[in-house]
């Protein structure tokens, strides 16, 4: 009777194990799986998420994240006008799910890395070089759309799909900054200097009304006293009786009323002579 070895009960339950647990594996959300297999090379179908099975040593799984991912690409060239600009792009991509098999291939797990800088340069300075610096600020919104178009051409090429394409940053050279500053305060001092001269001639025109206005109430005046005689005048002397009266009640006991004096009533009338207010009390 043959004796059985004890190590068999342990290493063969663990082989198995081993080998099940090599045969196994998951995709994750968010990822794709592509298949290499030693005999066929990359398989063509791309594995979806969920627990799969591949053979052991002979298949092995390679995994792909397929989330969006942000890239900022930066560059420095000239414009059409030879000025110098700085731009950052901020790039959303992520690869065509279908043509994984074909982008393990040609350019492995870290497409984005090799295809995205070189082919962003290459736009923005195409692009950059058509427009002129004032155009790169005032016409942002169609640069940053034909550059948006012509990337997603050149990354379709490479199964890169892109989400989204905008411009952060843009900044230019010293001289054309320092040459925007100079003209916006040339600028302000002209909308100041076309606002003083607005003013003057505001002022000039409210100064020749007042004096037209002057002119129509001395002649105003003129015929009344022509028709009316000295009427006016007694009237006009009435309403300065009452506002002297008003200013000696406001006054108090510092101002005092003085006569014309102890000559009479005949000689007040003949010498026109005037009452005098005095500030006896002062201060």
């Amino acid at each position: 009777m043959s004796r059985r070895n004890p190590l068999s009960g342990i290493l063969v339950p663990a082989l198995g194990f081993y080998l099940f647990q090599q045969s196994v594996y998951d995709v994750e959300g968010g990822t794709r799986a592509v298949v290499f297999d030693r005999l066929r090379g990359v398989r063509q179908e791309v594995v979806g998420e969920g627990t799969h099975f591949v053979i052991p040593w002979l298949q092995k799984p390679i995994l792909f994240d397929v989330r969006t991912k942000p890239r900022n690409i930066s560059t420095t060239t000239g414009s059409k006008d030879l000025q110098m600009v700085t731009l950052t792009l901020r790039v959303l991509s992520r690869p065509n799910i279908a043509r994984l098999p074909g982008i393990y291939q040609s350019l492995g797990l870290d497409y984005d890395e090799r295809v995205l800088p070189s082919i962003g340069n290459e736009v923005l300075k195409s692009i950059v070089a058509r427009f002129d610096a004032a155009e790169l600020i005032t016409q942002r919104e169609a640069v940053s759309q034909r550059i948006r178009q012509e990337l997603s051409s050149r990354a379709s090429e490479f199964n890169i799909e892109l989400e989204d394409v905008s411009i952060t940053h843009l900044t230019f050279g010293r001289e054309f900054t320092k040459a925007v500053e100079q003209k916006q305060i040339a600028q302000q001092d002209a909308e100041r200097a076309q606002y003083l001269v607005q003013r003057a001639d505001q002022e000039r025109k409210a100064t020749i009304i007042h004096a037209e206005g002057e002119a129509e109430a001395a002649e105003t005046i003129s015929k009344a006293i022509a028709k009316a005689g000295n009427s006016l005048l007694q009237v006009r002397r009435l309403n300065a009786a009452k506002e002297i009266a008003q200013t000696l009640a406001d006054a108090g006991t510092n101002v005092t009323y003085v006569p014309s004096g102890a000559t009479g009533a005949k000689d007040d009338k003949s010498s026109g002579s005037t009452n005098l207010l005095l500030n006896l009390t002062g201060r």
